[in-house]
């Protein structure tokens, strides 16, 4: 690298040089770049940079005046600027300007201070026959000048961050351009961007707690002093609003459930205190969402009761909000999103009757309402539906009806990952939809088809776990895959792969209940998939080491079912567990422990008749 040079010897901390139809690149990398905050031990007279702001960063703002040379301006800007980043894609490798640009930057003696930043197209395509359009590196950057011109000089390999899906992504490809305009490693930056969404993700914590006290105030207030209560309760309601949406979906990202209890807690304690006559269409509205929350809060903790109750009352709340605006495709949505988790909850009791009414009728009003309005987000949901109800068919042994049903989602949410190949949730959508046709294929007996469908859906789950690490819900999928994969392998004698899947699996459940012990569908992951990696090491002769997975499940089954006796498939793992670590007991010869567990069995499965019969 050069020399530093003082920062009175420029004007700005970089220049942008990018072709037109790449714009809105440009506007987002100069607005990225300027709202920077640079660590105070990083800020010096090196570059251009010696406050806490990258600003300013100069964007030409129009088109370069139609000569054979560069516009005066131009150059003046070059010559200001500390460094050059170039915008890389095709339109950007065909521009004569932006080539240009790098050229003359280049001859200021400041080469080594040009950043790539690629957003389309591929680097060194030209180089492959028929790819030429693709490549995304202008020449200037492939090459230095020769004797005979730009394009005879040695070859350059020239680094480069990568802003397109699947790569660096934006936030990643913004901080590598930062870290070169510092001259810093990109590891520091990435690390302290961590620690800011961690003091991030505290503050939103606190301010959960600070609103929920504000609300209770406010519907105190309202109770006492009845004069404009119009506009404070107009008040209460955005926020309670705003705690059922955004709020909500911030604190369930970092597992604070004990946060969302007490905030849908609050908010059904403000509707509690209004009069009989300040109940609104929308205040309705917004009981049914907390109720919907607060169901969705006592499922993961495992209090299926608890969580039908609510259920119950948002449905409740939902279909008379429809009868009165019956043609109303945002009433139709929200109650078709409460009858979807009303009909999980039916389905986890056992009534597999009724949960498939609530599936069917979650469908047919999304049908509707995406007929009028196509948002992405009730398409989602329709599909969330469809699925549901393909499991409960499936249960009665009617494959093909569920085939269609996961054909039709599988349409869906490849449209809607196509739309948006970013978006962590839609390509696990993706691989949901995939794994449904898997199964159905495992169901009958296309062993094949069902295995090249589960690769396929550990492919992406391992692709999206790689791009959040630290991302719990993609750690849950993963799990889930492995799982799902060992025990295809296992049915086709794939032993030693089998065992490395499903060993991942337990391991994964395992540090998922070490950080939330609450989290009932972890602790269910860990005994199921226990199991399965018992039920591998008994198939393969090693019985004490399938003893020790065995005894594992039962016990953090039989934990489990006892927070909620109502849960009939933990009644039906449970009682698999005992019933297979019974069979195990009997080939190790012990018949009194092979016998406890058998009575422990019946026990299990006459609960679960009883929950189911309730």
């Amino acid at each position: 690298m050069s020399a530093p040079i003082p920062e009175a010897a420029f004007r700005y901390s970089a220049f942008i040089s990018y072709s037109h139809g790449d714009e809105r690149w440009a506007r987002w990398l100069q607005k990225a770049l300027e709202t920077y905050r640079v660590p105070s031990h990083l800020a010096h007279p090196q570059w251009g940079v010696a406050s806490r702001r990258l600003s300013p960063v100069f964007r030409d703002r129009s088109d370069l005046p139609s000569a054979t040379d560069l516009g005066a301006h131009i150059r003046q800007a070059l010559q200001d600027s500390a460094s050059l980043i170039v915008i890389c894609s095709p339109g950007a490798s065909a521009s004569r300007w932006v080539n240009e640009e790098i050229r003359f930057f280049r001859s200021l003696g400041r080469g080594d201070r040009t950043f790539c930043l690629i957003v389309d197209g591929e680097p060194n395509a030209s180089s492959v026959p028929g790819r030429e359009s693709h490549e995304c590196f202008p020449p200037a950057l492939r090459f230095l000048d020769g004797a005979d011109g730009p394009s005879t000089g040695s070859r350059l390999e020239p680094i480069a961050a990568d802003a397109r899906p699947g790569r660096d992504g934006k936030s990643n490809a913004r901080l590598k351009i930062i870290a070169g305009l510092l001259g810093v490693g990109f590891d520091v930056l990435k690390q302290r961007d961590l620690r800011r969404r961690n003091r991030r993700l505290v503050l939103v914590t606190a301010f959960a707690l600070v609103l929920t006290g504000v609300v209770t105030a406010l519907a105190i207030e309202a109770r006492i002093a009845r004069k404009a209560a119009g506009q404070r309760q107009k008040q209460a309601e955005d926020l309670v609003a705003f705690m059922l949406t955004d709020l909500n979906d911030r604190l369930r990202e970092v597992q604070r459930l004990d946060i969302l209890v007490a905030v849908d807690n609050q908010a059904m304690a403000y509707f509690s205190a209004l009069p009989v006559h300040d109940v609104t269409d929308q205040t309705l509205a917004l009981r049914s969402k907390a109720l919907q929350k607060i169901g969705n809060v006592r499922q993961d903790e495992g209090q299926l009761a608890a969580a039908m109750e609510s259920y119950l009352a948002a449905s409740q709340l939902g279909a008379e909000l429809l009868r009165r605006s019956p043609d109303d495709p945002e009433r139709e949505a929200a109650y078709a999103e409460t009858l979807n988790h009303l009909g999980n909850a039916q389905y986890f009791q056992g009534d597999r009757d009724r949960a498939l009414e609530s599936f069917t009728r979650a469908a047919a009003l999304l049908t509707r309402a995406t007929a009028t309005r196509p948002q992405d987000d009730w398409l989602e949901v329709l599909s969330s539906a469809r699925t549901n109800a393909g499991r409960v068919l499936e249960t009665r042994g009617e494959f093909e009806a569920a085939r269609k049903l996961y054909e039709s989602v599988l349409v869906t949410v490849t449209m809607l990952a196509t739309r948006q190949p970013a978006d962590v949730r839609r390509q696990a959508d993706l691989a949901d939809a995939h794994d449904s046709l898997g199964k159905i294929a495992l169901e009958q007996g296309q062993l094949a088809q069902a295995i090249a469908a589960y690769r396929d859906v550990h492919r992406i789950k391992s692709e999206l776990l790689s791009r959040s690490p630290d991302d719990r819900d993609a750690v849950e999928r993963l799990l889930i895959s492995n799982g799902i994969l060992g025990r295809t392998l296992a049915l086709c004698g794939a032993e030693v792969e089998a065992t490395q899947h499903v060993r991942e699996a337990v391991g994964a459940a395992r540090t998922l209940v070490a950080f939330d012990a609450k989290q009932a569908d972890w602790r269910f992951w860990l005994g199921k998939y226990g199991l399965q990696l018992g039920g591998i090491a008994r198939g393969a002769g090693r019985l004490h080491d399938a003893a020790g997975h065995d005894a594992e499940a039962v016990r953090v089954l039989a934990d489990l079912v006892a927070t909620d006796e109502t849960n009939s498939a933990w009644q039906r793992e449970l009682a698999s567990a005992q019933v297979e670590s019974a069979r195990l007991r009997l080939a190790l010869g012990e018949s009194a422990s092979a016998e406890q567990l058998l009575e422990a069995a019946l026990a299990t499965l006459a609960r679960e008749g009883n929950a189911a019969a309730g």
